[in-house]
């Protein structure tokens, strides 16, 4: 029979080992919480896990109890963070994210010609909503151009109920007898505006000036507009200098002022000559003179050499320079050769 003194030892021993043993503060797991928390613990405590807002469980237990021993159990326990719904995709525009989950922002921004149509930024909240309803991208439209006075206005094919669309153009048309002064096209802006408009301006000129040895014809009118033309021509023997149309331009000055120029008398009584790469006699071809710009080549003799060259001359308003190389052949000296008859050098 064991004695009652020898029991009352082993308990009283017994009682002080398992008294010494607690448990020490609990490890700490990343977004969670530990309810009691204690810097120790006696046998038989419970603690519980839970993960903070924002974050969920995955796997591991959540609840604790203080063994004997001391020493906590290994938690496996994972907090991780909530997942939002999918947003990385937006139609003509694009999205900057590194996750959709807590507590990440996401952001947005829509392409040339397009605006955001809701917020540019939206935070992945606890409840793993979205803080705000996802944006769209809308395109930029213009309203319907404003007309310049004394203008007309022609809308684009692509325009639709009266709106257009970034980057499309209407082309615009001043009235007659009135000049543009500015760009005649317009464009849709990204910033839904259209580019500036251009000015109609009344534009007249002054009646044309007839040249000397010329006329002119214009509009028999009071005023000459924008646009109006007039015609030029030149007497007999005389040359028109310039076009034979011109047109009164947006600055209220002619396109040109054409001039008559006259015709050459060749001081020469006999030679052959180069017109238009083919020898002629000159005076067979050019009796009754030679018209202002154009040009013949006189031959000319290269003694040393015994052969020829040619060097032109051309008639500037009634006045033509012979070269000084050229001699004009004698028909005394018939046994010369004459210097077009001669070799080429």
């Amino acid at each position: 029979m064991i004695s009652p003194v020898l029991v009352l030892l082993v308990s009283f021993l017994c009682h002080c080992v398992t008294a010494g043993r607690t448990c020490p503060k609990p490890k700490e797991l990343p977004f969670s919480t530990v309810v009691p928390l204690k810097l120790s613990y006696e046998p038989g405590e419970q603690i519980s896990y839970s993960c903070n807002l924002g974050y969920v469980s995955r796997g591991g237990m959540r609840k604790f109890t203080c063994p004997l021993t001391g020493m906590w159990p290994i938690n496996t326990l994972k907090c991780q963070p909530r997942v939002c719904p999918f947003a990385g995709i937006l139609e003509h525009g694009s999205v900057r994210y590194t996750a959709f989950e807590y507590p990440n922002s996401v952001n947005f921004t829509c392409n040339k010609g397009f605006y955001l149509n809701g917020t540019a930024s939206v935070k992945c909240m606890e409840d793993g909503r979205w803080s705000h309803p996802l944006p769209n991208c809308s395109p930029v439209t213009c309203p319907p151009p404003s007309i310049p006075n004394f203008a007309t206005l022609k809308l684009p094919k692509s325009s639709a109920e009266n709106s257009s669309f970034y980057q499309d153009t209407v082309v615009l048309d001043c009235l007659p007898h009135y000049a543009m002064f500015g760009n005649d096209t317009i464009r849709c802006t990204e910033h839904g505006n259209w580019t500036e408009l251009p000015e109609c301006r009344e534009v007249k000129c002054p009646f044309p000036t007839r040249p000397d040895n010329g006329f002119v014809n214009h509009p028999a009118n009071h005023v000459l507009y924008y646009k109006d033309k007039a015609t030029y021509g030149c007497h007999e023997t005389y040359v028109l200098d310039g076009p034979e149309e011109v047109e009164c331009e947006k600055f209220g000055t002619w396109s040109a002022s054409p001039t008559c120029k006259a015709s050459c008398k060749i001081p020469v009584k006999k030679a052959v000559v180069l017109y238009k790469g083919e020898k002629v006699n000159i005076q067979d071809k050019f009796k009754n003179g030679m018209l202002h710009g154009e040009i013949i080549s006189f031959f000319c003799k290269d003694k040393e050499r015994k052969c020829s060259y040619t060097e032109d001359a051309q008639c500037l308003n009634g006045n033509i320079e012979v070269p000084k190389c050229f001699k004009e052949h004698s028909s005394w000296a018939f046994w010369k050769t004459d210097a077009s008859d001669k070799q080429p050098c």
